[in-house]
């Protein structure tokens, strides 16, 4: 049996209150476990304007509705109104989501400033950054996250040995084809990456290549016979208006017999000793703009191991 393993980005205030909960019924009807990923400290969303010069993010904006999707306030947040701090107004729901069974791991802390910061920054920066998502989430659940999904999938070359350090059992941060431990410098780090594998909802709407083909009806033809998948979907826009379809992709993987589960399961399930060694690089998906941190090729390593 194959397994469709569901990562849950929670990238803002409003996605929290309102997506979250409203994705975790739906996840209970279908019997199915996912994990929630958590943007834990202030909703900047509305700096993310800097962006409107990268190359086809305009793009991206008409083609999914970015307004309706997170609402004008949310895309205010952090420019004319102030940022809703999460971790500190949304503890009750984070916590309910714990209480319910699902797994839940770091996010980011400020999910403006990760995504469009990593990149370049310092390994000083970037461990302030973890420290401080480490932190809140803490002060939210009362133990230590085991995972992290980074925002945008966005990372530098610190990340990897930055989430040995805090302790992470495994990450799922980058993009890619199947399960793999990261090598970087010629190091490989014990926390295994566990890549998105396929597309997101966001990057698969209104794409002229697909000549009209709906969203649901592609991601289930990709997965039909694929093996196990890693599905990366969004509180903002699942756990809003796209929530029928994607409760519409729950029943069929259902009845196709796959089996819909967590980071933490499918990472239980694989031994590390034979995964592949992959160094993380930066490269584009479709459907989404920048540069993204991918999975590259396979290494085999001094001494001939793979």
């Amino acid at each position: 049996m194959s397994s469709i393993v569901l990562k849950i980005d929670v990238d803002t205030y409003r996605g929290t209150l309102e997506g979250v909960p409203r994705l975790a019924s739906a996840l209970e009807r279908a019997g199915a476990k996912a994990t929630f990923l958590f943007s834990l400290g202030p909703d900047h969303t509305g700096r993310a304007i800097k962006r409107v010069f990268r190359r086809g993010f305009l793009g991206k904006v008409r083609r999914t509705s970015v307004v309706s999707h997170y609402g004008i306030r949310t895309l205010l947040y952090g420019v004319l109104l102030p940022g809703p701090h999460i971790g500190r107004r949304c503890a009750g729901v984070m916590r309910e989501v714990a209480q319910r069974g699902f797994e839940v791991g770091i996010h980011t802390y400020d999910h403006i400033k990760w995504q469009d910061g990593v990149v370049r920054a310092s390994r000083a920066w970037t461990s302030r950054q973890l420290d401080l998502a480490r932190e809140e989430f803490v002060r939210v659940f009362g133990r230590a996250p085991e995972t992290h999904g980074a925002a945008g999938w966005q990372v530098n070359r610190s990340v990897p040995e930055l989430e040995a350090a805090m302790g992470l059992r495994y990450a799922s941060d980058t993009r890619g084809t199947g399960p793999f431990i990261p090598v970087v410098q010629g190091k490989e780090i014990a926390v295994p990456q566990l890549p998105t594998t396929l597309p997101t909802l966001d990057e698969l709407i209104g794409r002229e290549d697909l000549a009209g083909e709906d969203p649901d009806d592609h991601l289930l033809a990709l997965t039909e016979g694929a093996g196990d998948q890693v599905f990366t979907l969004h509180a903002e826009l699942e756990g809003g208006e796209y929530l029928p379809g994607f409760e519409r992709l729950l029943r069929e993987w259902s009845a196709r017999g796959q089996r819909l589960t967590d980071l933490a399961t499918y990472a239980a399930s694989l031994d590390p000793r034979h995964l592949p060694r992959c160094r993380i690089e930066a490269g584009t998906v479709a459907g989404r703009s920048g540069m993204l941190a991918v999975q590259g090729k396979a290494l085999t390593l001094e001494g001939g191991s793979p």
